[in-house]
């Protein structure tokens, strides 16, 4: 398998960084993650969009302008012919003199095996356990998950499948997904600050305007309570129900959410289409 790596392509087994750099030293970096369907990207400006905003953030200067970016992107996966598969984008801060200060960022491209949902995506919902926290820059994609990975024993100690964020009661997001309700109304509240904007998200909410009213406010915990159906989206998990939420088990049926899934796998098929 091939990967881009700094300014060239390798042999991903030869691929390297010097212990130097600061997502090694300090875990400073950010990265995307997006996915390929019939060798076609999916949404890929928008996830090159906030890639570079995300870079700019960090305080990371490119060195390619997105169409060299692009091209860097699709000759990478002429070269290792996968139809369909992820693609991680990070950029580090770089080589740094004294392990503290920015330097010239190195440039990291790779694939990753990508299973699309299965048919029955909807039937397999989740449980979800609250926990008080706050990203740093959580509008930032960085690399930073350290929070997440050690909250791991404790969402299996709860035979959860992930957590779910909030601060002084006001819900944010889960660390690898956003997250939404359904109110009773069939109205779709969504959390709208401290969060990462997922390109998903942002599709679905496109998606769903054109049936429903969508909300895009503070919510808190005890409103999840009066909700109905409650559901993540993102790249990976594209629409996932909920079924369970701390001791809070929703009703069994998620008819707003499995149509908001048609919609979302549907705008996610024209792009395949693309030539």
């Amino acid at each position: 398998m091939w990967a881009f790596v700094i300014d060239q392509f390798v042999l991903e087994d030869q691929a390297s960084l010097f212990v130097g750099d600061l997502a090694i030293q300090r875990g400073y970096g950010v990265f995307d993650f997006f996915k390929v369907v019939n060798f076609v990207p999916v949404f890929l400006d928008e996830h090159l969009d906030r890639f570079y905003f995300s870079a700019k953030e960090m305080r990371l200067k490119l060195a390619y302008s997105k169409d060299e970016l692009k091209k860097i992107i699709f000759e990478l996966l002429e070269k290792n012919h996968v139809s369909d598969t992820g693609v991680r984008i990070t950029l580090t801060g770089g080589y740094s003199q004294d392990g503290y200060q920015l330097s010239n960022p190195n440039l990291i491209i790779s694939l990753r095996s990508f299973n699309p949902p299965p048919e029955n995506q909807l039937a397999k919902s989740i449980k979800l356990i609250t926990y008080e926290h706050q990203r740093q820059l959580p509008h930032v994609k960085t690399i930073d998950y350290l929070m997440a990975i050690w909250l791991q024993p404790i969402v299996k100690q709860h035979s959860a499948d992930d957590i779910l964020y909030h601060q002084n009661g006001i819900v944010s997001e889960c660390p690898r997904s956003n997250f939404f309700i359904v109110t009773n109304s069939n109205k779709i509240i969504t959390p709208s600050k401290n969060i990462l904007k997922g390109v998903i998200r942002t599709k679905l909410i496109e998606a769903a305007v054109t049936k429903y009213e969508v909300e895009e406010r503070e919510l808190s915990i005890s409103e999840i309570k009066n909700a109905k159906e409650a559901f993540i989206t993102s790249t990976t998990k594209s629409v996932l129900p909920i079924h369970q939420i701390d001791e809070y088990v929703f009703p069994k049926e998620n008819k707003v959410t499995a149509l908001l899934y048609l919609l979302l796998e549907h705008s996610q098929f024209l792009q395949t289409q693309k030539v």
